[in-house]
């Protein structure tokens, strides 16, 4: 029933298999990074988190807006 998987113990299918795998996913990581122009705005609305606080109401207020 498994037989296709005792292909991947032998170490001359696996290691193949494996370097095609991680070039692959490699190469989609680097077009998913440099393909999308939103994410540098979002970005940049995220570098300013950790200045930000809840008031009462629960909306946020920066921190920065009271010195």
């Amino acid at each position: 029933m498994f037989e296709w998987l005792s292909w991947f113990t032998h170490m001359e299918n696996t290691k193949p298999f494996v370097l095609v795998l991680f070039s692959i996913t490699f190469v989609l990581i680097l077009f998913y990074v440099f393909t999308n122009k939103d994410r540098s705005k979002r970005f940049e609305s995220y570098k300013n988190i950790p200045f930000q606080e809840k008031d009462e109401d629960g909306q946020s207020k920066d921190r920065k807006d009271e010195h």
